[in-house]
């Protein structure tokens, strides 16, 4: 059978974990001619890959559709569609916010909204675990952080899923996305014009005292910032919380583990096996050469990190979920100046939801029929998953 792989096809979606074995065994750089695209997916090539911004770009953006893969992307996308030397000195802008320090003063409000939700839910007994609990707590929790007021978390939240929502059968950004993207980038500005008349302790207060080589941010500088903080902060966030629920239950001795307490071997095995964010993606600087594929300068490359997550060089037994693995190595937050600027952000808030979920189940099962997965091309997750519990 000839190898055919495009992250937009839903089967691969629903499972790519076949796809990527044969890739890294098959085709370690993969072309796809009527995508015109390359895929790189085994652990050694993408993490060379991610580090190296002299010969990949991040300068058209994080998405892979052509309508929207454009040298000017940094204008929507802010950082994750910036190179060295401008993306460091941008990304310091914000940085501070997402230090150790500055999460770990947020802990118990994120805590506090946690345990609220988990109460609210676990005493009915079932209850829908993304819906009822995960959804709302990454929202608060960068609300904390750029300064959304509580009584504009739920809508924000709303426009937010709107940016990122496909109908079944889309493969391109739809109307509906592009509605919802102004809707959100409205609200965005008009809480920009209120803290320029009111200045308060948040990060859009910060962003309007900041400058650039001497020159305050734009309106439109800092709405980028808002768009991409929202959405990398929240959607992540919550597929990784999903993707640790749904692979802890089919994997009954490791379910235990996790509801015994071993919530940072949960998390970052999950990061492993699952990763939210399947790949991301560059532009090839210049012309070069990948056993033995030539790759032409201005080429679109996937960089598969859910594949080089399940890389058995790397990783032995990749396909088993062991929440006792060492999974240092794995690359679901990227690399180099890339890193993933709110990892530890993720993780934090990742380990306070199911430490609170694991202080009151001492087990749960899900409802396969009431599954329901989210169809998007670079990150997977779920939207619905139905779950009866036992208390403790």
């Amino acid at each position: 059978m000839d190898l055919e792989y495009s992250p937009l096809d839903y089967e691969v979606q629903g499972d790519p974990y076949p796809y990527y074995a044969r890739l890294r065994e098959e085709a370690p750089v993969y072309y796809n001619e009527e995508l015109d695209f390359f895929a790189l997916s085994r652990h050694a090539d993408v993490a060379a890959a991610l580090r190296d911004s002299e010969r990949f770009s991040n300068e058209n953006g994080p998405l892979m559709e052509r309508d929207f893969w454009k040298p000017d992307s940094a204008r929507q996308h802010s950082i994750v569609a910036m190179d060295p030397p401008e993306h460091p000195r941008w990304r310091r802008l914000i940085s501070g916010s997402f230090s150790p320090r500055a999460i770990g003063r947020l802990e118990s409000q994120i805590r506090e909204i946690t345990r609220e939700s988990v109460e609210a839910a676990v005493e009915r007994g079932q209850f829908d675990v993304m819906q009822d609990v995960i959804y709302p707590i990454p929202m608060d929790a960068i609300s904390l952080i750029v300064g959304v007021p509580k009584e504009d978390r739920r809508e924000v939240q709303r426009m937010l899923e709107g940016t990122v929502h496909r109908e079944d059968g889309a493969t391109t950004v739809g109307a509906s996305q592009m509605e919802a993207f102004k809707a959100l980038n409205e609200y965005y500005a008009n809480l920009v014009e209120q803290r320029r008349q009111n200045r308060g302790e948040d990060l859009i207060s910060d962003l309007l005292n900041s400058e650039i080589d001497g020159h305050p941010l734009t309106d439109e500088d800092i709405l980028a910032f808002l768009h991409l903080l929202g959405g990398a902060s929240t959607v992540t966030t919550i597929d990784l919380l999903g993707n640790a629920w749904y692979w802890a239950w089919q994997n009954p001795e490791q379910q235990q583990a996790a509801l015994g307490g071993a919530v940072n071997g949960w998390i970052e095995e999950t990061l492993r096996y699952d990763s939210p964010v399947q790949m991301v993606i560059r532009k090839s600087r210049v012309d070069m050469e990948l056993h033995g594929v030539h790759i032409p300068a201005g080429a679109q490359v996937l960089m598969l990190m859910g594949s080089a997550n399940r890389d058995g060089e790397v990783f032995p037994e990749p396909d088993r979920y062991d929440l006792n693995r060492d999974a240092s190595q794995l690359l679901s937050f990227s690399r180099g100046a890339h890193l993933c600027l709110g990892n530890l952000m993720a993780r934090r808030v990742a380990r306070i939801v199911l430490e609170e979920l694991v202080d009151r189940v001492a087990d749960y099962d899900i409802d396969p029929e009431g599954l329901v997965r989210v169809h998007r091309s670079t990150v997977r997750g779920f939207r619905r998953l139905p779950t009866v519990i036992t208390l403790r």
